[in-house]
């Protein structure tokens, strides 16, 4: 008896610790408002409709799917995807997942999602608060086979306060569609920018806008002949001469280029604004002055 009394003490707090806690939906919230906000002010989506969406496809974060591959908002594969799988039950047997290598790759991925397929473009007519237009939409568009979908998102949004990070959106100027479908977004440096697709390239761009290829090179930095990935700013006017915030941290993998993109400033005057910092690779930490 005292033997089987000591097994039981020596276990069961080990069991107990190894067990996961789940992510609670304030937990979620905290941890991701911040990348919605970007999202929203980079491609012109409501905030509080990333968040939703994130909330519902994952539960808090919490479903296997977003806990082993990283995908917040159940995207399949489909045609296009060359990264990582998974295989899961959904509306069918083994259906194929995405997977990403990190949940900032997920969000991203779920912009260019909608960016990106021309079913969703009406949505970029809507304003930045209304919520329920985009909930409404994306429900109308096919984006979820629940029918209640709309309905569940707005649900999330107001129970939660969520509609409170589409305010924090900066100077939203909206996106315009052509005539060939593309989606044109403003920087918020003011400069007209489109994402590129996947397998297409500046020349594709170029005839599709209707502009000199050697205006894509000039006014995104990049040599002749460059190619482009899935997912990328490419600028259809001049950088400007300085950015609208004052400086930048510089994270891990980033380069001057890559910078001069982000914020929409000419590469040389990037440079010539940090004329003190001589390491053509940038260290992560180090300060760039910006205006």
């Amino acid at each position: 008896m005292r033997i089987i009394k000591s097994l039981v003490f020596i276990f069961l707090p080990v069991v107990f610790f190894s067990q996961k806690v789940k992510k609670s939906r304030e937990e979620y919230i905290n941890e991701y408002s911040k990348a919605a906000v970007q999202q929203m002010n980079k491609y012109k989506i409501p905030a509080s409709i990333t968040l939703a969406q994130g909330i519902l496809e994952s539960g808090n974060g919490n479903s296997y799917l977003s806990t082993k591959g990283n995908n917040h908002f159940g995207i399949k594969c489909h045609k296009s995807w060359t990264g990582k799988k998974m295989y899961l039950d959904d509306d069918k047997k083994d259906e194929c997942f995405r997977c990403y290598k990190n949940v900032s790759e997920s969000y991203e991925d779920h912009s260019l999602f909608l960016i990106n397929n021309s079913r969703y473009k009406f949505l970029f007519d809507l304003k930045i608060t209304d919520y329920k237009g985009w909930a409404k939409g994306l429900r109308k568009a096919g984006y979820a086979t629940n029918p209640k979908y709309a309905e569940l998102l707005i649900k999330i949004i107001e129970a939660n306060e969520l509609y409170k990070y589409d305010k924090k959106s900066k100077k939203v100027i909206k996106p315009q569609i052509t005539k060939n479908n593309n989606l044109i977004l403003i920087h918020e440096n003011n400069i007209k920018y489109i994402i590129s697709l996947n397998n297409e390239s500046l020349l594709d761009i170029a005839k599709k806008l209707d502009m000199g290829l050697w205006q894509l090179y000039k006014y995104n930095n990049v040599p002749k002949n460059y190619e482009i990935s899935e997912g990328q700013v490419i600028f259809l006017q001049p950088k400007r001469n300085k950015a609208k915030t004052k400086t930048h941290k510089v994270i891990k993998g980033e380069t001057w280029w890559s910078i001069s993109q982000l914020h929409g400033i000419k590469l040389k005057k990037l440079k010539s604004k940090n004329k003190l910092i001589t390491n053509n690779n940038l260290t992560p930490g180090e300060t760039l002055k910006l205006r």
